[in-house]
């Protein structure tokens, strides 16, 4: 097994996630330029149910980057099962599709073509498990490529060919198969060894521990069904959908805990796990800042006519710091976990393991999250502007998962005896506060609102280039660790 390297894996994630998170707007700024608002908002449901049925592929996926990460070869029979999970989520996309292109001013033919996606998706995401347990900043790697080869692909298939919501199922199509390429060629070793029954057995056997979390999932994933099925549109969701572009920038502060997951599973416990939790405020706090400060900018960008959900930005962007800290506190929990060690240990004893208690915890947090969703727009879809949904949309969004945050925290605490180092913590706030701020002062004044995207796009990269460097450069100069760590990344560069 080669070495685990967190703070290497970690930085390659962020970089790869940022450039990711470009070529990712980049995309959807085509497709936003191209499309009307219900075409997208087709692509953005459609969306949301290939992520619905994707819930079962952690069936197997789950327990692959375990074993894997512990040694256990288990990668030919996971690609074998995770082939039956996907014609499995094929029969559950069609009967969703169903009703969606029966209850809401879908296209029904076009949701129905969506499922050939299922197949690649669910390919390139064992692919990733394995990797993740064998390899994990390839994983990294892959997304990069199936990120970059999106933005060719959709200029062949929506723009020059003028396909619409079909040349983002063409383009997302030849991405996974992009990345499914390279995540076969670095796995390889893993891939081809022997198949082996006894897995399928273990899996079937505890099917419903890595199942269980699904369940949560489909239910968060209804959030959008249920929007259309009471608004009787799809446009709304377009705009929920811009909404969230932004603030995913804030998820890539996550990533330099990427590989803390596979540490724990090789090896029980990691040294400076609190220096790694540090790291993520201090990528978190610019990230968010950049998001709300260029929030009006961006939106103009992928097109004016969404820039009404600028305040709705600022409230997922607090929603996505927090749940990207909810999201590395339960992988240290889960990583921790050893009942899946003795094979001995049967029902109840993973009943009572961390590995059963986390789904729960996301399952009770988007019951109430549905419910609360739910009864809001029972009562006020009627009343109330389209706008006024979203923003009350993102409140209850945003106010259910604060307190889910702090208990994950807790966990963690308990567990692994970690304390947040709130000075650091709380100097990396404040460069972020004068750095952003100043910036947002500048963008007010200085900053065209050009139509030609050609030559705004370049003024605003001016500006987030300007805040980024100041923010590093001050950081670089008044603290310790994070002048050994850009060094240290020059170093490794040189190599």
């Amino acid at each position: 097994m080669p070495e685990i390297r967190i703070t290497f894996t970690g930085l390659i994630a962020i970089v790869t996630g940022l450039i990711t998170t470009v070529t990712g707007l980049v995309f959807v700024l085509i497709i936003t330029r191209i499309l009307d608002p219900v075409d997208f908002g087709t692509w953005g449901v459609i969306s949301i149910m290939l992520l619905s049925v994707l819930q079962i592929e952690p069936i197997v996926s789950y327990w692959t980057t375990r074993e894997i990460s512990r040694g256990v070869e288990s990668a030919k029979t996971a690609i074998f099962a995770n082939g039956i999970l996907s014609s499995i989520a094929i029969v559950g996309f069609l009967i969703i599709a169903y009703l969606m292109g029966t209850n809401t001013d879908t296209d029904l033919q076009t949701i129905l073509t969506a499922s050939l996606l299922i197949p690649l998706i669910f390919l390139n995401k064992i692919l990733t498990a394995i990797n993740l347990g064998w390899k994990p900043h390839v994983v990294s790697y892959g997304l990069l490529v199936y990120s970059i080869t999106q933005i060719p692909m959709a200029l062949i298939f929506v723009y020059y060919l003028d396909l619409g919501v079909y040349g983002i199922f063409y383009a997302v199509g030849v991405a996974n198969l992009a990345s499914i390429i390279l995540l076969t060629i670095s796995g390889w070793e893993k891939i081809k060894n022997s198949f082996q029954k006894n897995f399928l057995k273990k899996w079937i056997k505890f099917s419903w521990l890595p199942f269980y979390p699904g369940v949560a999932g489909i239910l968060h994933s209804y959030d959008v069904i249920i929007f259309s099925l009471i608004a009787g549109t799809v446009e709304g969701i377009a705009f929920w959908v811009v909404a969230l572009l932004l603030p995913n920038i804030v998820a890539n502060a996550g990533h330099v805990s990427s590989a803390v997951y596979p540490k724990l599973l090789k090896e029980g416990k990691i040294d400076n796990l609190q220096q790694n939790i540090t790291l993520i405020f201090y990528f978190g706090f610019p990230l968010s800042a950049i998001a709300i400060v260029f929030a009006k900018p961006g939106l103009f960008i992928l097109n004016p006519v969404y820039q009404i959900v600028f305040p709705i930005v600022i409230i997922l962007t607090v929603w996505t710091f927090l749940n990207t800290l909810s999201t590395v506190f339960q992988n240290i929990l889960k990583g921790t976990e050893t009942v899946d060690l003795d094979e001995k240990n049967g029902f109840i004893a993973h009943v009572k393991s961390k590995l059963f208690l986390l789904p729960t915890l996301l399952l009770i947090q988007y019951t109430i999250y549905i419910s609360a969703l739910t009864i809001m727009l029972f009562f006020t879809h009627s009343t109330s502007s389209q706008f006024e949904l979203l923003l009350y949309w993102s409140l209850i969004y945003l106010s259910i998962q604060i307190p889910f945050t702090l208990y994950h925290y807790i966990m963690v605490r308990k567990e692994t005896q970690i304390l947040f180092e709130f000075n650091k913590i709380i100097k990396y706030f404040f460069i972020s506060l004068v750095v952003f701020s100043s910036m947002y002062f500048i963008i007010e004044q200085f900053l065209n609102y050009e139509n030609n995207i050609f030559i705004f796009i370049p003024n605003v990269l001016f500006f987030v280039i300007i805040g980024i460097s100041l923010y590093i450069g001050i950081s670089f100069l008044i603290d310790d660790r994070i002048r050994q760590l850009i060094l240290s990344v020059i170093e490794e560069i040189k190599k």
